[in-house]
């Protein structure tokens, strides 16, 4: 299993960044992808997840109508398009693999830093 997430940046408050996540070596249909974020001195907080093949999503109430999750199977691509950013979304950006029934991920990329100018 590999995950890896590109897309993290530099971008001033209220900009975009669109964060990408390829996953591959699992069966597609019977997981979920989560988006993750982790703070300076705070603890690892989920930020948006998808179903792969059933695409329900999940938003923390943070980002709920400034973030959009979304996924292109033909890619094994998720993608997290962040809009309206805030210092306060400045994080390394985590992307996550589980079975659609398990509660904890299994699979991790490396992150990627998303910093957020004021």
């Amino acid at each position: 299993v590999h995950i890896v997430e590109s897309g993290g940046g530099l971008v001033q408050a209220g900009g975009s960044l669109r964060l990408s996540c390829v996953a591959s070596g699992f069966v597609y249909d019977d997981h979920a992808v989560g988006w993750f974020r982790q703070a300076p001195g705070k603890e690892r907080e989920i930020v948006a997840r998808i179903g792969w093949s059933a695409g329900g999503t999940y938003y923390a109430d943070s980002v709920v109508g400034r973030f959009t999750i979304s996924r292109d199977n033909a890619k094994n691509t998720v993608y997290l398009q962040m809009n309206s950013l805030k210092p306060e979304d400045t994080a390394v950006y985590y992307c996550a693999a589980k079975l659609i029934y398990k509660a904890d991920y299994d699979y991790w990329g490396q992150g990627t830093q998303v910093t957020v100018s004021s």
